[in-house]
């Protein structure tokens, strides 16, 4: 059955069609398709292409179709037992500029309250976009000298700033190298920190256990960083305080413990909070 819009008028279906799906009745609605497949896809567990296809009123070969494209743009990802999808970092992304709350954001706010109050500094939540990090929340703490470069929303080349950098940390070499070979004309833009470089931070990074970028982005200020993983290892998210470079120098050992202990902590939550696969709406269409 296809899912209700807020005007009372089926997803999928045209009004003055019974029963023939809107993708079948009318062409150059591929813009409605999309919309529908999104907000099938909004606030429920993962869903089959079989379940997306009854909710929305699309046959599965133009659902398939219009996944794989939003696959490929990052608005939607396969679920990690690969029987389903999801939103992906993108809708994330929208949801972090509009104010929008998400499982991530939610979860990580009382880490980032906790290490803004202890380190005095700005803390930043981050996740992966494509070949970008995104900022996705920041917590101010109360030093006078602050790190407001970064809002909300806003975006770096991936490897560029110490949260940005810890989401490249556990990923394969080999996806760096594509990443950086990607981002060569944007990484022009900060000398300081070249494609070798990125790489040599990313080993010390794996040695320490933690980012540790200074007077590299900014002069006078730096990063401490590490990712946030699921509870399948894969990089979720970056914790991240941003300061000036001698606060961090001092007390590098001291938020690097902090940051894991929270990061640890955020992806136990992150699995605690996922919603059961069994649920009433999945046996209901299954």
């Amino acid at each position: 059955m296809a899912a209700d819009s807020p005007r009372g008028v089926q997803v999928g279906v045209h009004p003055e069609r019974d029963g023939r799906a809107m993708a079948d009745v009318l062409p150059g609605n591929s813009v409605q398709k999309v919309c529908a497949l999104l907000r099938a896809l909004a606030g429920g567990p993962p869903q089959r292409l079989s379940e997306l296809s009854a909710t929305t009123g699309l046959n599965k070969v133009t659902a398939l179709r219009i996944l794989n494209i939003l696959a490929r743009e990052g608005f939607v990802v396969r679920a990690p037992d690969g029987r389903g999808y999801e939103p992906g970092p993108e809708i994330v992304a929208l949801g972090a500029s509009t104010g929008l709350s998400h499982d991530v954001r939610e979860v990580a706010r009382p880490s980032l309250v906790r290490l803004a109050d202890l380190s005095e500094d700005t803390v930043l939540l981050s996740i992966r976009s494509g070949v970008e990090a995104v900022c996705l929340d920041r917590e101010i703490g109360a030093f006078p000298i602050r790190a407001n470069y970064l809002d909300i929303g806003s975006r770096r080349p991936l490897g560029i700033g110490a949260g940005s950098l810890a989401l490249l940390v556990r990923l394969p070499d080999p996806e760096i190298d594509a990443i950086l070979g990607v981002l060569a004309d944007r990484l022009a833009a900060y000398p300081l920190l070249p494609a070798p470089t990125i790489r040599d931070e990313i080993q010390a990074a794996r040695e320490r256990g933690y980012v540790l970028i200074l007077d590299r982005v900014i002069a006078k200020m730096g990063g401490i960083g590490v990712p946030v993983l699921d509870a399948a290892g894969r990089v979720v998210a970056a914790l991240s305080i941003a300061a000036l470079s001698e606060r961090l120098r001092e007390r590098a050992a001291l938020l690097g413990q902090a940051l894991r202990r929270e990061a640890e902590l955020i992806g136990r939550n992150l699995a605690g909070s996922a919603p059961p696969r069994s649920s009433s709406r999945r046996r209901a269409v299954s």
